[in-house]
Parts: C-alpha cells; structure tokens; sequence
C-alpha cells in the first residue's frame, strides 16, 4: 500500500513536469501548423507510456540506484575491508583504496556500454558515415573514456585534490586534440560527452560521489562528493577524438607502405 501510494506521488509529479513539453507541442500544432494531430489514439497511448516509464524509472533511482551507489562507496571504504580493521587510518593512503578505483571503472564502463542515448548516437553516427564509424567501437571508445574519467575522479575525491586542475587540464587536452583531430569526428566526440551521461550512468556515478565523500574521513559531500559527472562527460571526448587521431595515423601508416611497395 506504501509502494502505491509513493508511485502515484511519484506519478503525479511526472505529469506536472511533462505538462509543458504536451502543452508545447500541442500548441504548436493546433495554432501554428494549424493541422490535426495524425494517429491521435495512438500518440496519446504514446504519451501515456512516457510518463508511466519515467514514473518507474524516477521511482528505480530513489529505491535502487542511488541507495546501491551508496552502500558500495560505505563498502569497499569500509576500514575492515581495506585494512582488515575496524579502526581508522590516522593518515588516508590513497593505494589502500584500489578497489574504489576498480569497481569506479568497471562500473563506469558497464553503465556507458548500457546507455541507450549512446546506443541511439552510436547507430546513427554509423548510418550517417555509411559505416565509416563503426558504432560498437565507437561505444566501446567512450565507454572507456568514462571509466578512465570516473576512476580518476574517485581518486580525486580521495586525495581530496581541487576538482578545477583535474578539468582544466582535460580540456586544454581536449583543445589541442581538436585541433589535430580529423575534422569529421570532432562534432560526434564533443556529442559523446552529453549523450554519457544519461539516464543509467548518472545515478550510479552520482551516488558513487557523495558515497566516497561521506564515507572517507575529512571529505566533504557538497564540496568534493559532486563532480564525477564532469569526468564522466569530459574524458569520454578525449577517448573518441583519441581513437578517431590512431585510426588516421594507422590509415596513413597503411597508405605510406603501399606507396612503398609500388
């Protein structure tokens, strides 16, 4: 009876929030294209899983993603479980926390590997290129970014390092590889970016942040907990511009034997 009462709560304000985008919509057709909506029924039953689905899934972030991200972050910094004793460190040593930096990149790459935004720029980027860009490779070059991105992010919140130098110094990277980068892939990369961080990947990288930043001593949730999203959206251009820079030069290298041979 709880859950009920919670879903409907949760449901109710899904259709507050959605509202404007139907309002939008609907007034743009009837009173600027000025034409009946086509399929009405079916939009309607369209609309109506939208905002069921959001509901559920708003409701999965608050009962299951973010308490996971948490409990993982109390875990794997647990003093028993680093140290194998219940007594904390007088001085935090940054290797005893490995396994955050592990499980931050697995799950970093588990969660971009499932993101459906990605999935869907990933397939149209390889329809749009005729096949140039191989959508599961160029998956696979973000989802690497993103848990490059979020390990090191998790290291930060460790060492307890000002979040500006770790960002600055990945965009004057990002600046000189676009610089360099084969023009084509430079609009697609800084794309990667937004599209990472979605809905499946925020939740848990957002919980995995305020989760370290509770749980290891002298850290602060508001100052060094928030932050691993900007990781998350950062490296993953530098991954793909990365690969898009290899991908040319091994192309050239090929080309410059076969001028060779001949």
């Amino acid at each position: 009876m709880q859950a009920a009462i919670e879903f409907f709560n949760v449901f109710k304000t899904t259709i507050i929030d959605v509202l404007p985008i139907i309002s939008i919509i609907l007034f743009f057709q009837i009173a600027v294209i000025r034409k009946p909506i086509p399929n009405i029924k079916r939009v309607g039953f369209g609309f109506f899983y939208v905002l069921l689905g959001l509901a559920l899934f708003l409701m999965g972030l608050e009962k299951a993603l973010f308490p996971l991200g948490k409990m993982m972050a109390e875990q794997l910094t647990a003093p028993e479980f680093i140290l194998g004793t219940d007594t904390l460190p007088d001085v935090i040593k940054w290797q005893d926390y490995y396994w955050v930096y592990i499980f931050a990149a697995a799950i970093g790459f588990s969660t971009t590997i499932a993101e459906p935004s990605l999935i869907a720029v990933a397939i149209k980027a390889n329809e749009v290129s005729g096949g140039a860009i191989n959508a599961t490779s160029l998956r696979i070059a973000v989802a690497l970014g993103v848990a490059i991105g979020i390990a090191l992010g998790s290291y930060r919140i460790v060492v307890g390092d000002p979040i500006h130098y770790y960002i600055i110094g990945g965009y004057i990277v990002v600046v000189i590889q676009t610089m360099c980068c084969p023009k084509m892939i430079i609009p697609l990369a800084y794309d990667s970016g937004g599209v990472t961080t979605s809905t499946v990947t925020v939740p848990l990288v957002a919980a995995l942040g305020l989760g370290l930043a509770a749980t290891i001593p002298g850290r602060s949730a508001l100052i060094d907990g928030f932050g691993l999203i900007a990781f998350a959206s950062l490296f993953p251009i530098i991954a793909v511009m990365g690969y898009a820079q290899l991908s040319a030069f091994k192309t050239h290298l090929a080309e410059k034997e076969n001028k060779d041979e001949i």
